[in-house]
């Protein structure tokens, strides 16, 4: 560091007056020399090492259509479990917390065991300000209707936090995650970066910094629409950018090829059908080092520096016998390539023959981000081979992972939305289905949660205090938090607890954070300080649920254990100051079991026989003030999905139940049958000593499943009959409702 007396000066002066050094300083006193940098408010260098355990809460091993199930009978599963090799991975969760534990914590050895992480291909919400809001089809038949999905709160945050605040915030994101992504990537992997007009010159930018701008492989141009609207100062937007870059120097890459463009190739080439047929002329040269070759009476040709001839000799003097390597008028060496023979044109960097999905195509599961698996198919194909390891961390509707299965990869997904991890949950189980079908190899799927969450890793606050100054406003927001919600649910605050923040009448309050769901952890504590402190009723506030949990399984510990839902309402101040706010309970299952069969040969079924939701979402006063005459909206309320219509002459409005029956409220449910035969154990490093240890809990094996497609709004109500021994069983069953959420029950049966 050279500095001049006057920079010295004028160094000390400025931090004297506490004012921020001019922007030259950056350089001089730390040596940068980045040429072009992306600078944004905030930035950091730093990134998250955390290391949560991965909690698995549902294995699917093999999709049970079948009539009737067997018993495992050996030591070895014949029932399609999985026991050896790798387990395919759909992970829910913040992907910032999920890529620092796959990359610092105990999986990255199987990771590694797997030959690496070779391909990442992430799509991530760029649309800066966007409406996450989805639409979903409830009902069956004629009476089907289409009603708009909000993200749940613990969504809104996130959204509201790393794009709703503009595209600082969303490059700020992006930013730590791609660094991490680069870490975690194998030395010859490749990844695939998909946004459009709003950041891809952020993105670039930010690439380079992370990638290194020498490993840049393309830029891709995908034109997504194929007509776009009229604009009247403007092109018509029809295209999306995919950026590829590499790890390293080197990167696998297989190339691929299109049909063949006549118009093109006559462009280019004068006698491309001289002889009677299509051809085309290429060079055989790639990298490489060779040895100069001799052609015919040409006398000796010297490939370019660092290159290689990938013809044989063999081949080579064959090419020349049979016509098909000749001479430029230069002399220099290219080979005939016949188009009715070839592979075809090599694609190239604007890929205008992948269409978009449209309403009608088989593989649309209506969601709003969905891509096209033929694009996937082609960059899975190109930066990856049969038994690779890839990976999407921000997967929306789960078409990479089905591309990945049907192309025997294996992968790694993840996102923060519970309903996307639903629906790639289907999605995955209707590959396994079409692959078992054609008697195809699959390979069984586990989803996980990132477990015990921790709180000071979501709390939102300024970066730019000391420490202490950040605990005290972290404590400070989150004590005005409880306040409000304690506030809208009319209980009284209380000291003196661990876990309880209120009371109301002769129930104590537990609030759960704004920003992560209720965890089964947090559960366990709350459950246990209550038998330590002798108190029986409790309540329990969260905006979500940890996925997986059992709200059944206090029933039984001599605690009365309420589970509700904070309804977005307690943000709105006069909604609580009115009193409207209203908190509802979780979903309620009724199951019944039936054992049929002779003594030594019994079958249990089960039977679904209710389910119950407490959900609102909207309010029908306000939805009515709104709505033009004849105009209709529906919309969810006290448990009921409600359709709104207000009269043509604007005198008053109808109220249709969509949701005639309860069973309209379910999307998938699942059984296991044998709940308690295969333990949570979790990889934990305590220091550097990798331990394996016992949650407590079980993992739920999804022996069966039922549940409605785009193509097939039907749902079965009883399962498949299984095989089971005498003695008492532990059954676990699992219903997802239209929003994603899902509720797991355990009902004891003995045979």
């Amino acid at each position: 560091m050279i500095l001049s007396d006057n920079e010295k000066r004028d160094v000390i002066k400025y931090l004297e007056a506490g004012k921020p050094l001019p922007e030259k300083y950056r350089f001089l006193l730390f040596e940068d020399d980045r040429e072009v940098e992306l600078l944004w408010n905030g930035k950091t260098d730093e990134v998250t090492t955390t290391v949560l355990p991965f909690q698995v809460i549902e294995q699917i091993d093999e999709p049970r259509s079948d009539d009737r199930i067997g018993l495992q009978s050996t030591l070895f599963d014949d029932t399609g479990r999985q026991i050896t090799g790798w387990t395919n991975k759909l992970i829910w969760g913040d992907n910032k917390l999920i890529l620092s534990s796959l990359k610092n914590g105990p999986m990255r050895k199987e990771i590694e065991a797997q030959g690496g992480l070779k391909l990442i291909y992430i799509d991530p919400p760029f649309d800066v300000g966007a409406d996450f809001s989805m639409e979903l089809k409830i009902g069956e038949g004629d009476d089907e209707e289409t009603f708009t999905k909000r993200p749940s709160i613990i969504e809104e945050v996130a959204y509201r936090d790393t794009w709703g605040k503009g595209a600082d915030s969303f490059i700020a994101m992006i930013y730590e995650r791609l660094r991490l992504m680069n870490e975690l990537l194998a030395d010859d992997g490749t990844i695939y970066v998909h946004c459009d007009w709003r950041v891809s010159g952020y993105m670039r930018l930010v690439l380079d910094e992370i990638f290194g701008k020498n490993n840049f492989v393309n830029e891709i141009i995908w034109q997504k629409v194929r007509a776009s609207k009229g604009q009247a100062k403007a092109f018509g937007n029809v295209h999306d950018t995919i950026f590829a870059y590499r790890k390293n120097d080197y990167n696998k890459f297989n190339k691929q090829y299109g049909e063949h463009d006549e118009a093109r190739l006559k462009s280019h080439y004068n006698n491309w059908e001289k002889d009677g047929r299509q051809y085309q002329l290429a060079d055989f040269t790639q990298k490489g080092q060779g040895e100069p070759k001799v052609f015919g009476d040409k006398g000796l040709l010297y490939p370019p520096t660092g290159k290689h001839w990938i013809w044989s000799q063999e081949r080579i003097d064959e090419g020349l016998k049979d016509g098909l390597i000749i001479f430029t008028d230069s002399g220099k060496p290219r080979v005939k390539r016949y188009l009715d023979t070839s592979q075809g044109s090599p694609i190239e960097d604007i890929w205008n023959d992948i269409f978009p999905i449209n309403s009608q195509a088989k593989e649309s599961v209506d969601y709003p981000t969905q891509k096209p698996e033929t694009l996937l198919e082609r960059i899975i194909k190109t930066s990856s081979d049969e038994g690779d390891l890839i990976a999407d961390f921000f997967v929306g509707s789960g078409t990479t992972l089905a591309v990945a299965e049907k192309m025997g990869r294996k992968w790694i997904g993840s996102d923060l939305g519970k309903f996307s991890i639903h629906t790639s949950r289907k999605r995955m189980i209707d590959v396994q289905r079409k692959k078992k079908k054609d008697g195809e190899d699959f390979r069984a799927f586990e989803i996980l949660n990132v477990g015990r969450y921790e709180r000071e890793n979501y709390v939102d606050i300024n970066d730019d205090l000391r420490a202490e100054e950040r605990a005290k406003q972290a404590k400070h927001k989150e004590n005005a938090f409880v306040q409000l919600i304690l506030s809208a649910y009319k209980a009284e605050p209380v000291e003196s607890f661990v876990n309880f923040v209120g009371k109301k009448r002769d129930r104590l309050v537990a609030v759960g954070p704004i920003s992560t769901p209720v965890s089964s952890k947090q559960v366990h504590d709350i459950v246990s300080e209550c038998k330590d402190k002798g108190i029986t009723k409790v309540d329990i506030l969260g905006f979500d649920y940890e996925m997986g949990l059992d709200f059944q399984e206090y029933a039984d510990q001599g605690v009365d254990v309420a589970f509700r839902i904070i309804p977005r309402e307690v943000f709105d101040k006069k909604a609580v100051e009115r009193g409207h706010v209203k908190f509802y309970d979780v979903a309620f299952i009724e199951a019944m079991s039936i054992v049929k069969g002779p003594q030594n040969k019994k079958e249990l079924t089960i039977e679904l026989t209710d389910f119950s939701v407490f959900y609102n979402q909207d309010d029908s006063g306000e939805v009515s003030e709104t709505l033009k005459p004849g105009g209709s909206k529906v919309i969810v309320e006290d448990g009921q999905v409600v359709k709104i219509t207000k009269n043509k002459d604007g005198g008053g409005e109808v109220k249709e139940i969509i949701t005639k029956k309860w069973s309209d409220w379910i999307d998938y449910w699942a059984v296991d049958f044998n709940f308690a035969d295969r333990k949570e154990i979790i990889k934990v490093l305590e220091g550097d000593e990798e331990k394996e240890v016992w949650t407590g809990d079980y993992i739920f094996d999804n022996e069966w499943q039922s549940f409605r497609t785009k193509k097939n709004r039907n749902l079965e109500l009883t399962s498949a009959a299984r095989e089971i021994v005498r003695g008492k069983h532990k059954v676990a069953i699992k219903v997802v409702d239209i929003f994603g959420n899902d509720t797991t029950k355990v009902i004891e049966v003995e045979v």
